[in-house]
């Protein structure tokens, strides 16, 4: 049940925070990968408090979701006192972590929760703003562990986290949509403008600004050879595309694709190759 309230399944998104590690070739420095999983730690007892408070807010219509109504404090098996008692003690102990690691990344933190508070107060309403808003708190927390190991900002890692947020966001929209169909106004009021058509447009949007970020990276980056992981990267996206608009539950709940073996394989696939061509001078040495 506490995991239920944690949403622990949504840790996944603080994994962002390792890729500056990963991709400023720094990955296998001992002190600075601890650091990252420290930090990691702390992105996800805020992102937890977050989770309580929108809960709360939403407790009323999550009661009418055939899915959310399940959740602990919509059900009733958590007390709204309980909750927030916790939701504020992840909260403090998270800032105070933050304090101790750094200070710009402890203001990154800050301004993530507090992004994420206007979100659930007020954007979440918003057509088109809720999923940017959504796209830039996935930013916030790849900058974050940038700025948690010293090192500079790349364009690519803004832009590519945005296009990708964006992407599963377009998607988990779409897949609300088809899911909820006449009920999805009276659980969420921007579900009432976002109509199949508009959802699926965003869809292509974002896949081509995804793909299209990918691509150029791969050929005017600093790593030279990650040309090689494009099939691997378009078959997952593509992939994600097709499970989406079959109506699949990994839509509504990303988290979820690692059901999907063959989503998964390719993936590892993509992710490995480009740890191998980014490392590969190391990975020599050891031979």
């Amino acid at each position: 049940m506490l995991f239920q309230l944690l949403r622990v399944k949504q840790w996944y998104k603080n994994l962002l925070i390792f890729l500056p590690l990963i991709f400023s070739g720094r990955l296998f420095d001992f002190n600075l990968l601890l650091l990252s999983f420290a930090g990691f730690v702390v992105l996800c007892f805020v992102s937890s408090s977050q989770y309580i408070i929108n809960d709360i807010i939403d407790a009323k219509k999550d009661r009418l979701h055939p899915e959310k109504k399940l959740r602990p404090i919509s059900s009733g098996k958590i007390s709204t006192l309980t909750a927030l008692f916790l939701s504020f003690l992840l909260l403090i102990t998270g800032i105070l972590a933050a304090l101790k690691l750094n200070i710009l990344f402890a203001l990154t933190v800050i301004i993530l929760f507090q992004i994420s508070l206007i979100y659930t107060l007020w954007l979440k309403k918003e057509v088109i703003a809720d999923i940017l808003t959504i796209s830039v708190n996935f930013v916030l927390r790849a900058i974050s562990g940038a700025f948690l190991i010293n090192v500079s900002i790349s364009a690519w890692l803004i832009l590519g986290v945005f296009f990708l947020a964006f992407f599963l966001v377009s998607g988990k929209r779409f897949g609300e949509v088809s899911f909820l169909k006449d009920k999805a106004s009276k659980i969420r009021k921007t579900l009432t403008y976002y109509s199949k058509d508009l959802t699926y447009a965003l869809m292509l949007i974002s896949t081509a600004l995804l793909v299209m970020c990918y691509a150029l990276y791969c050929f005017f980056s600093q790593h030279s050879g990650l040309f090689i992981t494009l099939p691997f990267a378009l078959y997952t996206i593509l992939k994600y595309f097709s499970l989406v608009l079959k109506g699949s539950s990994i839509a509504r709940n990303p988290e979820t694709a690692v059901k999907d073996w063959k989503l998964l394989m390719s993936a590892f696939v993509w992710a490995a190759l480009t740890v191998c061509i980014i490392y590969k001078e190391f990975l020599f040495s050891l031979f």
